[in-house]
């Protein structure tokens, strides 16, 4: 009976994540749509959802460490909880900004010890996870500021 109670909690866990996937790409499609993000702006907003998604299925993957379970469950705390740097609430789809580099300084830490293949099991997005990761590491200082930038790599350190 144990282990049908804990399928069904997985279950449940899977169709909130679900939801929220689809709560955000919508109101992120909608967004670029109707207010006119265009180029790098809409293409890194996309992304989004997907660096949701795979962290959070990287919180139920056996393979992953239970250290690093920790650090993206406050990943996806991150992105759920509505007190961050840049609220969604105040400043609309961009306000996931934030969220997508604080995701990507996770993943890139989980990278430390986990094998790529891994992530790349998980990712939902499109090209290659990796690539995808790089390119939001490099762009962090210009998606949210440089303080921002700092403020989220500093809040890595503490959990």
């Amino acid at each position: 009976m144990e282990f049908e109670d804990r399928l069904r909690d997985e279950e449940l866990s899977q169709d909130r994540a679900d939801r929220f996937y689809d709560r955000v790409r919508g109101s992120i499609h909608e967004f670029t749509e109707h207010k006119g993000a265009v180029g790098k702006t809409a293409e890194f907003l996309m992304l989004v959802p997907d660096m949701f998604m795979l962290l959070w299925r990287l919180t139920t993957d056996s393979r992953v460490s239970g250290k690093y379970k920790i650090l993206l469950g406050s990943g996806v705390a991150y992105f759920i909880l509505p007190f961050d740097l840049i609220p969604e609430a105040i400043v609309g789809p961009l306000g996931y900004m934030d969220d997508l580099v604080f995701g990507v300084y996770v993943l890139n830490k989980v990278l430390s010890t986990t094998d790529p293949a891994i992530l790349r099991e998980h990712w939902s997005g499109s090209g290659d996870v990796l690539d995808t990761i790089q390119r939001v590491l490099n762009s962090a200082d210009t998606l949210v500021g440089s303080k921002i930038a700092s403020r989220l790599k500093k809040m890595l350190k503490r959990t």
